[in-house]
């Protein structure tokens, strides 16, 4: 196995594959490099003499700023580099060549999926039950709990284990679904709606309508208490402007209207029995690969993320929209440090424009709170080798592949049709997944160095390790492995093998580990705050 990785031919900065230790020597391509301090995996080494206030570099872009002198061979830390983020502006364009992948191979091929009344496609096919309020969670659950149990939906392992230890071990009878073509019935619950400002639940109802519309959904049932600032009808009209020819089973039940709460809870649960059997009319058909739309993610990410998982997510990504597929790469905080390299694929002066209002934006707020964007790596991140927000972030943006930028969107807007979108949200796992999927995305290809569990209640995501031995470790959480890079597997290969893994998902052939553990998380990114 090489010990070092010099990414970039030009970088001062050189990525120890494990770990190192002083006095060591290593070589690269010819050139030795001998090490002044202990270098663990995942981090980095200076490959030459740095002075005090010179810049560092990585994937070909200056990731940090000396803040003590750094010595030839002496590792990086938190105590000799500080982050830095080139300056940028709209002007700092050239053209743009983007040379696409050879799809051939993929030309005539199809995933099985989920076709929409208005043509759009899904890779699953759910009914979806909402709560406008946090005071409705129960109610949204309850109903969701009752009708998987009912129809045999739900996980039991962990409730078959409990009867077993107080020495009940007879479970549910096991019976054919009756309705096997529905996926399920999915929740989500919120902790917004009410008791904050207007514009937080204005856009709870914008995403919300955006779940309601996903074409992975066949129809909701809707709990409102009645006197919230999310009122049914602002739900409605969001979702008039999300699709104006909505034509799902939509509905509503407002909690304030009944005198019985239990008589609320049968109603809701018989009329939406009555509904599920029109949604199990929806069969699964082969269709182009050019009608899937993908998340890119990245989370509890360590140093591995940007040299496997995230190029090879990359390189999915560039194949799909070559094939005229659509490709969400979200995480604005964790793209501070890349903005010269994402406005170089931005084709116009408005897409540039918007993506670095979008960003100033983010950071005239973080500073209001005495923070900057830069301020997002986790203890896990710094621990693990990802030591500046820009090194973090150079490595984020592999996710996105080489592929020109198509639109630049705020939180929830629509994705574009096909190519490359830039969605802002915040790196916090559960809401920038919640952010894609609300911007289309039918499918999330999420990679992971340190582990994390986060799922989507109406859409597959897919876990792809950076390195083999998380996957090993957490192989109840992890659908993919990319650690075969690091030890010297051709990208190509590895990538060519999460494309096929990501077309069985779409199909439904292949369950993502994070549905078998019920992860169905939801968060509202709240920009403003509780009243």
């Amino acid at each position: 196995m090489q010990k070092i990785l010099r990414i970039e031919e030009t970088d001062s900065l050189i990525v120890a594959l494990r770990d190192l230790h002083a006095g060591e020597t290593v070589e690269w391509k010819g050139q030795s490099f001998r090490l002044v301090t202990d270098v663990r995996a995942k981090h980095k080494f200076a490959a030459e003499d740095v002075p005090a206030g010179g810049l560092v570099s990585l994937y070909g872009t200056a990731v940090g700023k000396a803040v003590a002198p750094i010595r030839k061979g002496e590792a990086v830390t938190r105590d000799n580099i500080r982050h830095y983020a080139a300056p940028v502006s709209v002007e700092d364009s050239s053209a743009y060549v983007w040379n696409p992948p050879d799809v051939s191979a993929y030309a005539d091929r199809r995933f099985m999926g989920v076709v929409r009344s208005d043509g759009r496609v899904g890779t699953a096919n759910y009914w979806l039950v909402l709560p406008l309020v946090f005071c409705q969670n129960r109610n949204a659950s309850r109903l969701a709990d009752a009708l998987n149990e009912a129809l045999g939906y739900a996980n039991s392992g962990l409730k078959e284990f409990a009867r077993g230890m107080t020495g009940d071990a007879t479970g549910p009878a096991g019976r054919d679904r009756p309705f096997p073509y529905l996926d399920g019935v999915r929740a989500i619950t919120v902790d917004s709606g009410c008791g904050g400002a207007a514009l937080d639940c204005e856009t709870l109802c914008e995403v919300l309508a955006a779940y309601a519309d996903h074409p992975n959904v066949a129809g909701v049932t809707v709990f409102s208490l009645g006197c919230e600032k999310s009122q049914i009808s602002v739900f409605k009209e969001a979702l008039a402007r999300r699709n104006p020819g909505f034509d799902k089973p939509c509905l509503t039940y407002r909690q304030q209207d009944w005198d019985d709460e239990e008589k609320m809870m049968k109603d809701a649960l018989r009329q939406t029995y009555d509904h599920l059997s029109g949604a199990n009319q929806c069969r699964r058909v082969p269709v182009p690969l050019s009608r899937l739309k993908i998340g890119v993610k990245c989370g509890g990410s360590d140093g591995f993320s940007g040299i496997s998982a995230n190029p090879a997510m990359g390189v999915v990504s560039d194949i799909l929209i070559a094939l005229g597929g659509a490709s969400a790469l979200a995480e604005f905080p964790e793209l501070c440090g890349a903005e010269g390299t994402i406005l170089a694929r931005c084709d116009s002066p408005d897409k540039r424009r918007r993506f670095l209002d979008l960003m100033q934006r983010y950071e005239d707020v973080a500073r209001f709170f005495g923070t900057t964007i830069a301020d997002n790596p986790s203890w896990g991140n710094i621990e693990d080798g990802l030591i500046t927000d820009a090194i973090k972030s150079t490595g984020a943006a592999k996710k996105g592949g080489n592929a020109p930028v198509a639109a630049v969107l705020d939180y929830a807007e629509p994705m574009a049709e096909s190519g490359l979108s830039l969605v802002c949200t915040p790196g916090n796992d559960v809401i920038a997944v919640t952010g894609q999927v609300a911007a289309g995305a039918t499918l999330v290809i999420f990679s992971t160095g340190l582990g994390t569990p986060t799922g989507n209640p109406i859409v597959p995501v897919l876990k792809v390790a950076t390195n083999t031995a998380v996957a090993r470790r957490l192989k109840d959480m992890i659908d993919f492995d990319c650690g075969p890079i690091i030890d010297g597997a051709p990208m190509e290969e590895v990538a060519s093998a999460l494309f096929e893994t990501m077309i069985d998902v779409a199909s439904g052939s292949r369950k993502v580990k994070a549905d078998g553990l019920e992860q169905y998380d939801f968060m509202l990114w709240k920009r403003s705050l509780d009243l």
